[in-house]
């Protein structure tokens, strides 16, 4: 039975990860002395020092996330582990999808940083501050939240943003219509409605300047096939043509994280097992509440890379 990799998303970060990553591998090391020389500052002291609420700014977390992700591998492959002979697919949860490609060889890791950034950036730049806003459905039919937003849009912008999967629902847009909505929700029957702690409308259509500067920016990295297929969050299909991944990363900008689409994707495919490559463990709590039959792993400390290089053989 197939393998396959997920790679975390924002809400992962912690400080302090990877460290002891790096402490003991230096081709995970070699991750973060990368990534400081593409951003041109050390992005791995503020990982690993803080503050916190430095390292949880959008355009420091993307990025940070990845060279955890990245310095996993790195550690994995120090020690004889092969991506392509081990695992079937990848995936990743918005910026995760970055790091998935990354790990596949699609891009270097010095070219996502750069991109992470640039992504972070720009989705930060779309709206003016308070002007957006992100709520979590938890407990109600996606038709039903479908429909909120749609009653709550009048014009505006309100959409569903992440279906993550155990009956939870992410809502974004124009902040006014995403309070109205997660009210509507609450009507409906949804158990809660929570207004989320996030910088921007993430996943909207408010963040089209965005997606377009994402165009902009993958065409002018260097770009490989990857030597996994991945599979994208926005078709919920694997691919491993590079142009269809650029097209897939700037829809993904704009579009809905699908990842209860995507573990129950694997399911249907032949996967058996799921591995969390990186920082915590959100995904690996997905994968259980959408799929039981699938076994979850995690890889982002020393232990774990032991443990899965044992596992995975």
């Amino acid at each position: 039975m197939a393998v396959a990799f997920t790679f975390p998303g924002q809400g992962s970060q912690a400080v302090g990860m990877g460290k002891d990553l790096a402490d003991q591998f230096a081709e995970a090391r070699r991750v973060f002395e990368e990534v400081d020389a593409a951003l041109g500052e050390s992005l791995s002291k503020l990982i690993w020092e803080g503050p916190e609420e430095t390292l949880t700014l959008t355009a420091n977390a993307q990025p940070a996330l990845m060279a955890v992700s990245l310095a996993a591998m790195r550690a994995l492959e120090a020690r004889g582990f092969s991506l392509k002979d081990k695992v079937a697919y990848v995936a990743g949860h918005s910026l995760g999808e970055y790091s998935a490609l990354a790990a596949a060889g699609f891009v270097s890791v010095g070219d996502a940083a750069k991109l992470l950034r640039t992504r972070g950036n720009a989705m930060q730049a779309a709206v003016p501050p308070g002007e957006g806003a992100m709520a979590a459905i938890i407990g109600l039919e996606q038709a039903d939240v479908e429909a909120a937003c749609a009653e709550a849009a009048k014009g505006s912008v309100c959409q569903v943003a992440n279906d993550n999967g155990g009956g939870q629902l992410v809502i974004s847009g124009a902040k006014a219509a995403v309070e109205l909505a997660a009210k509507l929700c609450t009507e409906k029957g949804a158990k809660r409605a929570l207004m989320l702690q996030v910088s921007a409308p993430f996943h909207s259509a408010l963040m089209a300047p965005a997606a377009e500067i994402m165009r902009e920016a993958l065409a002018g990295v260097a770009k490989r096939a990857p030597v996994v297929p991945v599979v994208s969050n926005v078709t919920v299909t694997p691919t491993s043509d590079p142009d269809e991944i650029v097209r897939r990363l700037v829809a993904q900008v704009t579009g809905r994280v699908r990842w209860r689409e995507t573990v129950e994707w694997f399911g249907a495919n032949g996967v058996a097992s799921l591995y969390e490559v990186g920082a915590g463990k959100v995904l690996s709590g997905l994968a259980r509440r959408i799929n039981r039959d699938i076994a979850t792993g995690s890889i982002g400390t020393a232990t774990e890379v032991e443990a899965a290089l044992a596992a995975l053989g």
